[in-house]
């Protein structure tokens, strides 16, 4: 048996490094990418461009960090026993519900994209219908665990590619001119204004929804493991984001140049308003389609990200034991439970403020994973044998994080986002505190029943009467 076990797990460590380029670039485009582009082009103008080049730049660092760790050391629970090694049991309960929340956040933004993309046929049905009916959707797939999920996942991922391509293609046909009935008249943004329109603020603004674009790199650097040569995880990630970010600047330097910029919004995804063409008629419904499959699947994959997180925190005594057990040995019940009244408050709040609601969550989940990856990068930092090029690359990394989320300040649609962020951290900060109280307590009883004896009334018989001892002060009373 430990043969065979043997061979399976080197069967399942066949990955070439190109291979995990592939679905690292397949499995990075979502939402943030098809829809939040449209916000980030509308807050910052065509200058986002620079944004996203940065950002491919600081989620290499980050990646090119969780890679190596997990080279040295691979772990089961990857980013956050990293976290817990390095400082201790608060970091890795602290990264680890951080996390949580990231991924809970980036499912609603998901939902709400998802709910805007199916309003582009059906414009009178309400968000909250559409979220939550998508949510459920994707609940049930977790709940019983589809086998060939997995297989899905890789068709999905095509698609998403093909959607590019297809963009691509059509894009520069609507250009040239082979094809006409354009909605909008092209126009290459040249002069300071035309590509600085909110100015160097707007940049900083749109800043944090370029780094979202790439979220999801910390699932990859767990992936790293399966490679046939762990050390040329950093290759992967390199190439991975040379090509993504290739393809984010040249398709949204498309979008920017066929649709005037007043014409984006978040309601929309550019790309959508890109390809409006009398003789396309049929192609943004087409892509509409493609947007639809690829949202659901990547948030799919975060309904399994939380709920394999809540059953790991569960496990190791950072969450209730009761959200570890499972239903028929089967059935992670108690976790969907918990993570459903995370989705039913993202539907209330798609019914409250239909129109905000995805710049609000969307603003919240990446600053939440950005916290997480300074927590990598902090990591890295203690576990990582230093020099002066690593130490360059992690202080670039946190000061480019940074201004992400300072960033986000500056804009009146990603303020509240800010302000979500640090309610959800200062909520896990205390229930942090009160964790590690608890659990100091626990290990150490023999020190704490020390502690308590030392403080209470103690009575001792000695030769010579009854001495009582209060907090270190002796009294001595006679036997008469």
């Amino acid at each position: 048996m430990g043969k065979a076990s043997g061979n399976a797990q080197a069967k399942q460590q066949q990955l070439k490094w190109w291979q995990l380029t592939l679905l690292g670039v397949a499995g990075t485009i979502g939402t943030g990418y098809f829809l939040g582009s449209s916000l980030a082009i509308s807050i910052g103008g065509p200058a986002v461009l620079i944004a996203y080049l940065l950002a491919a730049a600081g989620t290499y660092i980050v990646f090119d960090a969780l890679a190596r760790m997990t080279a040295k050391q691979p772990e089961q629970g990857s980013f956050r026993s990293y976290a817990k090694q390095a400082f201790g049991n608060w970091a890795g309960f602290g990264s680890g519900w951080v996390y949580w929340f990231s991924e809970l956040l980036i499912m609603g933004s998901q939902l709400s994209a998802l709910a805007i993309f199916a309003r582009f046929w059906f414009p009178a049905v309400p968000m909250w219908i559409f979220a939550a009916g998508f949510g459920l959707a994707g609940m049930a797939i977790v709940f019983f665990g589809n086998k060939g999920f997995d297989r899905v996942e890789n068709v999905l991922a095509v698609i998403k590619l093909a959607a590019m391509v297809m963009f691509l293609v059509l894009a520069v046909a609507l250009l040239a001119g082979w094809i006409g009935g354009n909605k909008y008249t092209p126009k290459v943004p040249l002069s300071g204004a035309a590509i600085f329109p909110a100015g160097g603020v707007g940049l900083w603004s749109a800043f944090l929804f370029a780094f979202y674009a790439y979220g999801g790199i910390e699932v990859l650097g767990i992936m790293s493991y399966r490679l046939k040569k762990p050390e040329e995880a950093p290759k992967a990630g390199k190439v991975m984001l040379v090509t993504l970010a290739s393809l984010y600047v040249v398709s949204i330097g498309l979008a920017v140049t066929m649709v005037p910029l007043k014409a984006f919004n978040p309601e929309k995804s550019p790309f959508v308003l890109a390809l409006s063409s009398d003789r396309l008629a049929f192609i943004p419904h087409l892509f509409n389609g493609v947007l639809i499959i690829a949202g659901f699947s990547t948030m799919t994959a975060s309904l399994y990200a939380v709920t394999s997180m809540m059953i790991t925190l569960a496990q190791e005594g950072d969450a209730p034991r009761l959200f570890s057990r499972k239903w028929k040995d089967k059935y992670p019940l108690l976790a969907l439970s918990l993570i459903l009244c995370g989705l039913i408050a993202t539907v209330v709040l798609a019914l409250l403020l239909p129109g905000k609601v995805y710049e609000y969550i969307t603003t919240a989940a990446g600053i939440m994973l950005l916290y997480n990856w300074a927590f990598i990068l902090l990591s890295s930092g203690r576990l990582l044998e230093s020099s002066g090029w690593s130490s360059f690359k992690r202080w670039s990394g946190l000061v480019l994080i940074t201004a992400a989320v300072t960033g986000t300040l500056f804009h009146k649609l990603s303020r509240p986002g800010f302000f979500i962020s640090l309610g959800l951290v200062a909520l896990i900060a205390v229930c942090d505190f009160i964790v590690q109280r608890v659990r100091k307590k626990r290990q150490n009883p023999d020190a704490a029943e020390a502690q308590e004896q030392q403080d209470s009334l103690e009575l001792q018989a000695l030769p010579g009467g009854l001495t009582f001892r209060i907090k270190g002060i002796r009294l001595r009373k006679s036997k008469t």
